[in-house]
């Protein structure tokens, strides 16, 4: 009499024994097989979390939780005051659509978080994948999560060779094929721990994997070259100049408001001639220059990778007087309290001590005049 062939065990069992043991304890979490964490601290994490590192989203998660504990309290907050606590952390307009959220679930919805995917869709800033992330996180609905970390395990596991970005709509269908209907959100945040920790991008570590037997990847030697990214196109070059503008007295730089809408809308920045695809000469420049004195060009440079630009920063220097400071338009702050995009504060890293102004005087001869 044959002994009936034991059942193997699928992907989401196999996933979630691992998590069980080896998830990560973070602050936005419930631990593993306990009740769901609040709705509103999985949307904050989620939202946070796109496009920016585990270790990055933290501090910010946490002053955010101390500012503002409740979405009523993050939608009766000033947008500037959210836009400036974001700084720092990028892709500014989710800190706009953040805001928005927040005021639509508080002022809509009472301040409960719809339930469903659906739901949740309908609200301003959520996209499919954050919103199959807090419908399976915070409401155990057995919604199918894809992010960046999921799509890898899934493209290892089924060996999909079609490349990023096609291969999506193939993923998304693996992804509610494995997901279970117990535990989806565990589900979800343990496929997330997987990649990020196990299945990672270089030097996956197989001989750890709970699904190394199911791996079509692994048993065809090829899990380190999946996914597989179409070819990027070059990425176009912005340039500008950056007006470095201290008052004399206390070396305070001059900030101005971004328009609200548009790239880095409504953030604090450093005065600067328009982006544009050429360089600019110093001379040129000082027509966009937020006041007619003697700027000094300096030998530093910097540069800051949006996602769809790189842009190039040169700058000048000025120094005024603290009444003559009074006349311009913007905000006098110190340049290592502002809170500013990062982009901004590398423009502020150009600012030079005393010795390094002298040399740039005696270098250079002159001064640019505006």
């Amino acid at each position: 009499m044959h002994k009936p062939r034991a059942r193997t065990p699928d992907i989401a069992s196999l996933v979630l024994a691992w998590y069980d043991r080896h998830h990560r304890r973070l602050p936005w979490r419930s631990p593993p097989g306990t009740p769901p964490p609040e709705p509103y601290r999985v949307w904050l994490s989620e939202v946070m979390l796109q496009q920016t590192t585990v270790p990055a989203v933290k501090p910010y998660f946490e002053t955010f939780l101390s500012r503002w504990p409740s979405v009523h309290d993050l939608a009766a907050a000033p947008v500037e005051q959210v836009m400036e606590a974001w700084a720092g952390l990028g892709y500014y307009a989710r800190a706009r659509n953040l805001h928005k959220c927040a005021k639509a679930v508080s002022e809509q919805h009472g301040g409960i978080f719809p339930a469903s995917e659906a739901g949740l869709l309908a609200l301003p800033g959520i996209g499919p994948y954050t919103a199959a992330a807090i419908a399976a996180i915070a409401f155990d609905e057995p919604a199918a999560v894809l992010d960046g970390n999921i799509e890898r395990v899934l493209a290892r596991v089924f060996a999909v060779e079609t490349p990023l970005p096609q291969a999506r709509t193939e993923l998304r269908k693996l992804a509610a094929q494995v997901t279970p209907q117990k535990r989806p959100g565990d589900f979800a945040q343990a496929m997330m721990d997987l990649g990020a920790t196990v299945c990672t991008p270089k030097s996956p570590d197989c001989l750890l994997c709970p699904l190394q037997a199911r791996c079509e990847a692994f048993k065809r030697g090829i899990a380190a070259e999946l996914p597989r990214k179409a070819a990027k196109a070059a990425r176009p070059v912005r340039h500008t100049i950056a007006f470095l503008l201290q008052r004399a007295e206390d070396g305070a730089v001059l900030l101005r408001r971004r328009p609200p809408q548009g790239l880095l809308g409504g953030m604090l920045e450093v005065p600067s001639a328009p982006w544009r695809e050429t360089p600019w000469a110093s001379a040129e420049a000082l027509a966009h220059a937020p006041a007619t004195l003697d700027w000094l060009p300096l030998n530093g440079a910097a540069a800051h990778v949006f996602t769809h630009f790189e842009l190039r920063i040169a700058a000048l220097l000025g120094r005024i007087d603290a009444r003559s400071a009074g006349r311009l338009d913007g905000v006098w702050q110190q340049p290592q309290e502002a809170a500013l995009p990062t982009v901004m504060k590398k423009m502020l890293g150009l600012l030079p001590g005393d010795d390094e102004i002298r040399s740039t005087k005696n270098r250079r001869g002159g001064r640019a005049r505006s």
